[in-house]
């Protein structure tokens, strides 16, 4: 990835919307989760064609866990991207 790509990447947290996202070149990359007391579910992760192959997918994954170690919360993953990085 060019250290221009790297520079231009900011993730959004749309606690709204259960969400994290990468908005990018008009897209967006995007890590969808649920939240149910102390448990958070890691449930999908998208990357469009366009932006594929820049690490996007992982840096939202490595966002998201961050961000929920730092709440306390219990991590589960039913998305088999995001089961990856909890092994």
């Amino acid at each position: 990835m060019s250290d221009t790509v790297k520079n231009e990447i900011t993730i959004e947290h749309q606690q709204d919307k259960q969400r994290f996202i990468i908005p990018f070149e008009g897209y967006e990359a995007v890590l969808e989760y649920q939240v149910s007391g102390k448990n958070i579910d890691f449930n999908r992760t998208f990357v469009p064609n366009e932006l594929r192959g820049k690490g996007l997918a992982e840096r939202l994954v490595r966002h998201g866990l961050r961000w929920a170690k730092s709440q306390d919360l219990a991590i589960q993953a039913s998305c088999w991207y995001v089961q990856k990085f909890l092994k």
